[in-house]
């Protein structure tokens, strides 16, 4: 008997197991044929050389890829200038989207109708983004026109190498920040009240439960938002490629590791080289993200 009730639920447990398998079959499908798939490809292509034009052929070549991505001076460039990109957009970009939260959060009058004015950047896309802002950084556009009735020093935003970059950084940072602001303001919103009035009662100001109440319980958002951050400017690609018409100038100011990763493989033909490439991008992207979780004391959510 008691083996017969034994073997009813042994079976009865694997018919659940293969239902569950049945149903996550799907998207394990779809994960395996547009993730994995892609990855392990990628990787091996990233050890052969490939030689496109006519019949595809494969030549392993062992670490000589990643053993040139050394002696290229073009990826040194690139990873420069994605360097100072992150550094600056992603802790600005963060200020600012909390700093539009607190705000928001406040009470302010009419913080519906700024929601969505805050938020318009996010929706639009972002070729058409770009475009508007090349006109606007044209050397007679609007930006050097107002430049001008204040007194100020003009600049040519789009061929000049010195500010190329940061006229892509100041256009990122303003149509990025609503977004990780609107995570922001979830997370405010959560926040107890009864902890501030605590903190009245103590005699803390504003600034003060803003200092040792809003930013400590805000960390782990903070974490995820500059996560985020991180993950999306390494992968700087269209704004760049628009503004320089797929070139990385003026004198490869604007060139990114991304759009570099673009020009080995559609310009070049060299797939086994931009894959390597692809894998050093991603080495230093999880690389960040582990130092940035140890700052942060290992909270995720």
């Amino acid at each position: 008997m008691w083996l017969k009730r034994s073997k009813r639920n042994i079976e009865q447990n694997y018919t659940y197991d293969l239902t569950g398998y049945l149903f996550m079959f799907p998207s394990l499908l779809v994960l395996g044929t547009f993730v994995v798939l892609p990855i392990l490809y990628a990787a091996f292509l990233s050890f052969q050389k490939v030689q496109l034009l006519g019949s595809i052929e494969y030549q392993f070549i062992g670490f000589n890829n990643f053993i040139r991505l050394i002696k290229d001076d073009r990826v040194w460039i690139a990873l420069k200038n994605t360097a100072e990109y992150v550094a600056i957009v992603v802790p600005s970009q963060t200020i600012l989207a909390l700093l539009l939260a607190v705000s928001l959060n406040s009470g302010i009058k009419g913080k519906y109708w700024w929601r969505l004015i805050y938020f318009l950047p996010t929706i639009t896309s972002s070729a058409v983004l770009t475009l508007i802002f090349m006109w606007i950084y044209n050397t007679d556009g609007l930006l050097n026109y107002f430049l001008a009735l204040l007194k100020l020093p003009t600049y040519n935003w789009l061929d000049d190498p010195a500010v190329a970059l940061k006229s892509i950084m100041i256009m990122n940072i303003w149509s990025t920040a609503p977004f990780f602001m609107v995570i922001y303001l979830a997370a405010l919103q959560n926040i107890p009240q009864s902890l501030y009035e605590a903190a009245k009662i103590d005699g803390a100001n504003n600034w003060q439960q803003f200092i040792y109440i809003t930013l400590p319980l805000l960390k782990p958002v903070t974490f995820f938002v500059m996560t985020m951050g991180i993950i999306g400017t390494f992968q700087l690609f269209d704004q760049s490629y628009i503004f320089s018409g797929g070139s990385g100038g003026p004198n490869n100011a604007t060139l990114t590791v991304v759009l570099l990763i673009y020009q080995y493989v559609f310009k070049d033909l060299q797939m086994g080289y931009a894959a390597a490439l692809a894998f050093l991008l991603a080495f230093v992207i999880i690389s960040l993200t582990l130092i940035q979780r140890r700052l942060f004391g290992g909270e995720i959510g």
